[in-house]
């Protein structure tokens, strides 16, 4: 197979970024913050270089390209090699990754020089930018990779990324520890998923004697039935941790414990973009499994209606976004599991833009707040506001300007609202659902309530007078924080081009890689639907949340006036307690009587009985050891006595 020119390129989107949290990791401790931001940016700008060029070389040659770089291990038949994978869709997914994370580092520079000194820890800077480069080289490796060996240990790296970046300030947090509680959640709850990804990659290994796509892939058709129904079971089980989807999900709105720009780069770029991916590259096992494919797409769909239902109920502004992420997901998952495989992706890339600049201008609230707060100190009825709280925010319209015009932008997208990114990418997959009128519906009813919150969120944020010293002293980021707001921004206007317009089309794009693609079609019908179903959202969020945000602060929310204890439940995350109650709880209990009975008794005990049987029989011993010779010879003559008295009967 010749290899085209810009191929060769390929190993550099893991090894730019490597250098650059090498550089940082070895002599950024001598580097000014602004050098160590720098190099950060300009490692995940490298990689994003590369994937331009290999964009460039495919869309001349759209031959999919593989690289070997390195053999791991042989067993038998059985090669583990590290080949990098170069087709359109590897390689759209180091467009995403790579495009969207340099933003998040460029971000990152002005709000983590604020951040490490609002938490009295300067030193941490160079720490967070070389997790951040970690986190792209992981999920590098991921996207790269030619078989699901590789795809595993950057599916593992971006879960220790993960782990690090959660707990980033894992001293911080209710009673000091609640940051770390939110990483070890996020670890568990991941190894989980992670189990089932294992098990499906050792199936693969003993059913088709490969762990390479290509191989996989063409042996999956004459496969057993039972066998595939297992592998893509498992593989799913895998998803729903890494993505967030049911009933692994519990975990993502707790990352919200680290620091905003993990919070974009892990919604809206990298870890729960991972699981999606999964499922799309492995179509041909999907397809092979219709039984598995169905249950991708109930499990996308409950995802999507059980996230938006929970955004609609809470306060916080970041979880508000974590669940609408966990919904939105649930929309990619869902269409991967009827088949939209190109929709899926779309979604996932206009889901990077518009979600991404939410959570970076949620940070840039976050900031403003906490500069209001910082000009408040002295008022001590003031000092407890919560820079996260939206009760506590309110008339920010006026106060952060260029915040608000790119949050109703990210806002407008995500709720669905034509001509913007959203409203294309989610109407391809309600297109889809059309043929499955169950999943219609509850998509349909998710769409409606991410307009819903989303306006409920906008309004209390921006709109009306400040409820707290802080938001009335809040003031605008500066350019470092704004730029990649805007880049954002218009991305989340334009996006929608990519699989619109011909000359972008993102269907003809992966159609050289994904097989059994079915043409996107402009249903009117549906996309009448959809936009009623936004505009609808958005004027029950206007007439509800409207007249109250100009009241003084919320004390109590006036959808729990009309659904009363269902808020509540909603607000408190009854689903986390009942997770709580069903899995944790009796964990730490069994774990408990593990530790006290078979640790400590048993093992212990057996352990302390072999020294005291030790101890005793080495005090006997000791008790023929006299010193005398003649005793000693007497012994000899004993045991002399004996052998030969052996010796003569045998």
């Amino acid at each position: 197979m010749p290899i085209p020119e810009a191929s060769q390129l390929v190993p550099w989107v893991v090894f730019i970024p490597l250098i650059g949290l090498g550089i940082n990791l070895l002599f950024g401790k001598w580097f000014k913050e602004g050098l160590v931001g720098a190099v950060a940016v300009l490692a995940s700008l490298g990689a994003f270089v590369v994937a331009v060029l290999l964009g460039l070389g495919l869309k001349a040659n759209p031959e999919a390209v593989v690289r070997p770089l390195a053999v791991w291990a042989q067993f038998d038949n059985i090669r583990l090699e590290w080949a990098f994978r170069v087709d359109t869709l590897s390689v759209w997914m180091m467009l995403v990754v790579a495009g969207v994370g340099t933003l998040i580092h460029f971000y990152s520079i002005g709000y983590m020089h604020s951040d490490v000194r609002h938490n009295g820890d300067p030193s941490r800077f160079r720490r967070f930018f070389i997790y951040l480069n970690l986190f792209i080289v992981a999920m590098m490796v991921l996207v790269s990779a030619n078989n699901f060996f590789m795809l595993f240990v950057g599916w593992e790296g971006v879960g220790l990324c993960s782990y690090l970046l959660i707990g980033f300030w894992f001293e911080k947090g209710a009673e000091g520890t609640a940051n770390a509680k939110a990483a070890k959640k996020a670890f568990i709850v991941n190894r989980v998923g992670d189990f089932g990804m294992l098990l499906a990659i050792f199936l693969m290994a003993a059913t088709f004697g490969s762990l390479d796509f290509e191989v996989v892939f063409q042996k999956a058709a004459g496969a057993s039935p039972q066998i595939l129904l297992a592998i893509t079971l498992l593989l799913l089980l895998a998803v729903a941790g890494k993505s967030a989807q049911l009933p692994l999900f519990v975990w993502l709105p707790d990352a919200m414990a680290g620091p905003t720009p993990v919070s974009a780069l892990i919604h809206a770029a990298t870890m729960v973009t991972a699981g999606v991916y999964l499922i799309v590259r492995s179509q041909a096992l999907y397809i092979a499994s219709p039984t598995s494919a169905a249950a991708v797409m109930w499990v996308g769909t409950l995802t999507a209606i059980l996230g938006a239902l929970v955004a609609v109920g809470q306060f916080d502004i970041k979880k508000v976004l974590a669940y609408s992420t966990i919904s939105q997901l649930g929309f990619m998952v869902a269409a991967a599991g009827m088949g939209a495989w190109v929709a899926a992706m779309f979604h996932l890339t206009t889901h990077a833009f518009f979600k991404g600049l939410l959570f970076l201008a949620a940070g840039s609230i976050i900031l403003g707040m906490e500069h209001g707060h910082k000009a408040s100190a002295s008022d001590a009825a003031h000092s407890g506001d919560d820079p996260q709280d939206m009760r506590n925010m309110g008339g920010l319209r006026a106060k952060m300007p260029i915040t608000f015009t790119v949050y109703l932008i990210g806002a407008l997208a995500l709720a669905g609202i034509v001509p913007l990114s959203g409203f294309f990418s989610k109407d391809e997959i309600l297109t889809a659902a059309s043929h499955y009128p169950p999943v219609f519906i509850l998509l349909g009813i998710a769409a409606l309530l991410t307009a819903f919150y989303m306006t409920r969120q906008v309004l209390m944020i921006f709109f009306g007078r400040g409820h707290s010293h802080s938001a009335d002293h809040a003031v605008e980021s500066g350019a470092i924080i704004t730029i990649p707001l805007i880049i954002l921004a218009a991305l989340s206007v334009v996006g929608g081009e990519l699989n619109v317009f011909p000359s972008y089309h993102l269907e003809h794009w992966l159609e050289h890689t994904l097989q059994g693609i079915h043409p996107s079609l402009m249903v009117p019908w549906v996309m009448m639907v959809a936009s009623l179903l936004a505009i609808s959202g958005i004027l029950l969020g206007g007439w509800l949340y409207a007249r109250h945000v100009r009241e003084a602060k919320l004390q109590v929310d006036p959808l729990q006036r009309a659904i009363g204890p269902l808020f509540t439940s909603l607000q408190k995350r009854w689903f986390d307690r009942a997770y709580q109650a069903i899995f944790v709880g009796p964990y730490y209990k069994v774990s408990d009587w593990l530790s006290e009975v078979i640790d400590h008794k048993v093992i212990d005990g057996f352990i302390e009985g072999i020294g005291s049987v030790t101890e005793w029989t080495s005090g006997q011993l000791r008790k023929i050891q006299n010193g005398y010779v003649r005793t000693y010879a007497l012994a000899v003559l004993f045991g002399a006595v004996i052998l030969i008295g052996y010796l003569l009967l045998h």
